[in-house]
């Protein structure tokens, strides 16, 4: 399935079909199930992370989870992220920069919330969102966002020689799920909190959104660094997809449990004497 995902030298994202399942030939009820059943090695991979921050080890994991407004970027925190051990996790979902942010180089903010030794960072929305609706709606001028480009490339080049694997997923959704999920929010009055009026503004600059998710995709998908790109009209399918890619970056990592620092012979002994 990563394979299937990777956006390699060609990738076009017209090709991508939204509401395609590659490399998963069940429906739902078997994707549901599959979801399921990775939990365990997901959680243990986790766990393993955790344990050998505590030995030293540096390394974490950050997850960028980019996508149109209703793609499911949350529904992935809380049923894939959600899955693992709370303590182990770092979330943070990216608003409009504040004043202070703003008086700063873009990935200043970016910096402050990398996932620390042994965690699993989840960006909701990232540094692409300065690069994206910056082209889209004309906030930055043209130069300026291709120096953007070399600029996240190179940080991204930065995160990972520090130690931390960086796996980033755009979850691409249709125009018409899209329209039909924010429908749903206003049947809703439980979702009428979700519902942004705003949403329905950006759905006027659709094209221009695919076209600056193709560039930035072409742009800073590296060989240390590639984008995945899941199709997320359907939700369990999203979600497998991206349990299954973070299972495979955490089992690339070698994982292995923090040998003893004490004598467990011994340590036993007093145990049952005590």
């Amino acid at each position: 399935m990563r394979r299937l995902l990777l956006a390699g030298p060609d990738f076009s994202l017209d090709a991508v079909d939204p509401r395609s399942t590659p490399g998963f030939d069940g429906g739902k009820k078997a994707g549901t199930a599959a979801l399921a059943a990775g939990a365990k090695a997901l959680s243990g991979l986790q766990e393993k992370l955790f344990a050998e921050s505590r030995a030293g080890s540096e390394i974490s994991v950050l997850l960028v989870l980019q996508g149109m407004d209703t793609s499911g970027k949350g529904g992935i925190v809380r049923h894939v992220v959600g899955l693992v051990d709370p303590q182990g996790v770092q979330h943070h979902a990216f608003k409009a920069p504040t004043d202070e942010e703003q008086s700063h180089d873009f990935l200043w903010r970016i910096h402050r919330e990398l996932p620390k030794p042994g965690m699993i960072g989840v960006f909701d929305r990232s540094h692409y969102e300065d690069v994206l609706i910056h082209r889209v709606r004309g906030l930055s001028a043209p130069e300026e966002i291709e120096q953007r480009y070399g600029a996240i490339r190179s940080f991204e080049n930065e995160v990972v020689a520090s130690g931390t694997r960086v796996l980033k997923v755009m979850l691409h959704i249709s125009k018409d799920e899209q329209k039909a999920r924010l429908a749903e929010r206003l049947e809703r009055p439980d979702k009428y909190w979700k519902y942004n009026p705003g949403d329905v503004d950006e759905r006027g600059y659709w094209d221009q959104y695919q076209e600056a998710y193709q560039l930035a995709v072409e742009r800073t998908s590296t060989p240390d660094n590639p984008w995945y790109v899941v199709p997320a009209d359907r939700k369990w399918f999203a979600r497998l997809a991206v349990q299954h890619l973070l299972t495979a970056t955490l089992e690339d990592m070698q994982l292995t449990w923090p040998r003893a620092t004490f004598d467990v012979k011994l340590e036993k002994q007093r145990l049952s004497a005590s």
